[in-house]
């Protein structure tokens, strides 16, 4: 059964959200790369609960492309406005901080930037070719945008060719106009439809919970990526970063989301990381499998 939140009463995270800081030796050495060569994770910026487990594990997500977002999704801590000019040493610059972190699996992320012709979709390009020049044995994730469906700019992340491809569905379609103000449920099903069909092998989605869908919703979320060749999906909770965003409806409980785990496998996912703290780049390693 779920925690349902009475908004008129102050409630604090259930213990199942509450995380012991990150420690070990390998997580000690890659925070103090990251401080001193003043490197740009999402790990760091998001503050992500499971920081310690992935830089553990050798992996990373790196974001691309600035910290200014041209959408304002209700459920986003990026900053919304006008994005800085694009900095064409990025790709470089990420390939030599995933060298310097030495790691095994990168995954590559970006705000949305619709005020540029291509969407980015050049400096995604160039990002994917350099790490591969820099960084031959590293695998790659690329989280990506819906670049408006356009077919041709989503060919060059294709032509890069990372291992896996993923574009997060976010929430179910009753929600999504609330939750993703610019981007459309059945545009974000055709990318990663047209992603399969043009020989990726790996897609994956993801999606949060508690901002007030319904089971059934989950489910039918959960069937519909499938009905579109969607091999891995993750499955989280939905916490709020500020008080001007989305609040939270519920906080879902570990059992809820196990069952939304057994029945993924039943639907034929090859991956369904399902869990209070999961987030989309967990055990991202693990999807290569």
């Amino acid at each position: 059964m779920n925690t349902v939140l009475d908004n008129n009463l102050p409630i604090g995270k259930p213990k199942w959200l509450k995380v012991k800081l990150p420690i070990g030796q390998k997580y000690t050495e890659l925070r103090t790369l990251v401080d001193k060569y003043k490197l740009n994770t999402i790990c760091t910026a998001g503050s992500c609960p499971n920081m310690g487990e992935c830089w553990g594990e050798g992996t990373a997500t790196f974001m691309i492309l600035g910290n200014i977002c041209t959408r304002s999704c209700g459920f986003c801590g990026v900053k919304t406005g006008r994005p800085e000019t694009v900095d064409w040493d990025e790709p470089e610059k990420v390939a030599r901080s995933i060298k310097l972190m030495k790691i095994k699996h990168a995954v590559i992320t970006s705000v949305d930037r619709d005020d540029l012709k291509d969407m980015g979709s050049i400096i995604w390009f160039e990002t994917v070719q350099a790490i591969r020049r820099m960084n031959p044995e590293t695998t790659l994730e690329t989280l990506i945008p819906d670049f408006q469906g356009n077919e041709k700019i989503i060919d060059r992340i294709i032509a890069s060719n990372p291992e896996v491809v993923s574009h997060n569905m976010e929430t179910v379609r009753r929600l999504t106009r609330e939750v993703r103000i610019q981007a459309k449920y059945d545009r974000s099903l055709a990318v990663l439809k047209y992603l399969k069909q043009q020989g990726i092998k790996r897609t994956k989605s993801g999606i949060m919970l508690g901002l007030g869908e319904k089971e059934e919703e989950v489910i039918q979320t959960m069937r519909d990526l499938r009905d579109n060749d969607v091999d891995i999906v993750t499955i989280g909770q939905y916490l709020q970063p500020s008080k001007k965003h989305l609040p939270v409806k519920e906080f879902i409980t570990p059992e809820q989301f196990e069952k939304y785990e057994i029945i993924g496998k039943e639907m034929g996912f090859r991956h369904v990381e399902s869990g209070p703290l999961v987030r989309s780049s967990y055990h991202a390693e693990k999807h290569l499998l």
